[in-house]
């Protein structure tokens, strides 16, 4: 005997119910997922649809102003995960021109990187620094490097040898104060640029810049940052480097120097300008150009959102400035303006010029910028060092 037309339609019911419930709890926990993942949210109205390479869609916030204490994490799982896309997202991802997702991974990896850095520096600061907040213990002399930029809320620690003039460029557009990086010339840069420091302000000011400003630090390899400063304070032609830092240098550290050197200044050679560096009784000041960035930055103070590095400085940079909202077509320069055809120091020439130095020399030199490469997590040049 065939059931009763009741029983069929009650068990029909109960199937469509059952998927039903099936399919709203495999959405609930891909929105859980996401959810979990500080730094990555989900919203109606995302302010960026992140479309994977698996065609996969996640909607993301890229935050750089929030504090270390809960920096953004993107967890890899992330990657891969089938999340669907729908013909709309589709069109609207095509209409942007998005390259099939490549540059949103490139994002992904970048922002993982970051929240690697942040934590490699908490860790550090942890170990060495003592505690408190910033406004308890911030002053002037400590943000004296550090520029703003208002539009943006962006605050950049200058870092010489880093790609600072660059960085400087950038900001003087940010500003307003120019139209495009390209034509801007050294000198411009450095002495007529208008950008303001943070220690002009009040301290109330201060601190509300560094507790909601997106804090930007750029950094490179502690010995090739040294190289590039005396090569290009020492070894071309300078009408302040060389009588102010050549010719003390030259007094102390050389033996039957001539007339000529020590009233030029010319000639210092790259280990003088590491006994200088060493000398606790040195005969002239410290200089930005070589002064530590844990000295320099104070990153253990500060909670920089964004660490970037030298060795990856155009990517890194540009995710900066697609991160406060810079105009698209703002991009970061990479052209060199002071002397242009000189080749520009890398790792190889860097070794060559610390193997001038004896292996007590390069121990010294490495622990004076020990937290350098502590903080930042490079590794050690030479591998006699410890």
């Amino acid at each position: 005997m065939a059931p009763p037309s009741s029983l069929l339609f009650s068990l029909w019911l109960l199937m469509v119910l059952g998927a039903g419930s099936v399919l709203l709890l495999c959405h609930l926990q891909d929105v859980l997922v996401l959810q979990k993942m500080p730094g990555v949210s989900v919203a109606v109205a995302p302010d960026k649809e992140v479309m994977l390479a698996d065609g996969s869609v996640a909607s993301v916030f890229f935050d750089l102003s929030q504090q270390r204490s809960s920096p953004p994490v993107f967890d890899d799982s992330l990657v891969g995960s089938r999340h669907q896309v729908t013909k709309r997202r589709r069109k609207l991802l095509l209409k942007s021109g998005a390259p099939a997702g490549a540059e949103e991974e490139q994002q992904l990896r970048l922002a993982r990187t970051q929240d690697a850095r942040r934590s490699r520096l908490d860790e550090v600061c942890a170990l060495y620094q003592t505690g408190g907040t910033v406004e308890q213990r911030v002053s002037r002399r400590q943000v004296s490097r550090v520029y703003v930029e208002d539009r943006s809320r962006l605050l950049y620690c200058e870092v010489p040898k880093a790609g600072c003039s660059n960085w400087k460029r950038v900001l003087m557009v940010l500003s307003g104060s120019a139209t495009s990086t390209q034509h801007i010339p050294h000198d411009a840069v450095h002495y007529t640029n208008r950008l303001r420091r943070l220690e002009s302000y009040d301290h109330a000011a201060i601190a509300a810049r560094l507790g909601s400003y997106t804090k930007v630090l750029f950094v490179r390899e502690p010995f090739e940052r040294l190289v590039s400063a005396f090569r290009d304070k020492f070894e071309s032609p300078n009408s302040y480097y060389h009588p102010v830092f050549g010719r003390p240098i030259i007094s102390r550290y050389r033996t039957n120097a001539t007339r000529s050197a020590l009233h030029t200044g010319a000639g210092v050679t790259f280990r003088e300008f590491v006994q200088y560096l060493l000398d606790v009784h040195r005969p002239v000041g410290m200089d930005i150009h070589w002064e530590p960035v844990s000295q320099l930055c104070h990153p253990c103070l500060l909670h920089y959102s964004f660490i970037g590095k030298f060795e990856s400085l155009k990517d890194d940079a540009d995710f900066v400035l697609r991160s406060v909202g810079a105009p698209a077509n703002l991009s970061f320069p990479d052209f060199k303006d002071r002397n242009p055809l000189a080749e520009r120091t890398s790792s190889e020439m860097t070794q060559k010029y610390f193997s001038l130095l004896d292996a007590t020399e390069r121990q010294k030199a490495y622990d004076f910028y020990y937290m350098d490469y502590l903080m930042f997590n490079y590794p050690k040049p030479f591998k006699d060092l410890h």
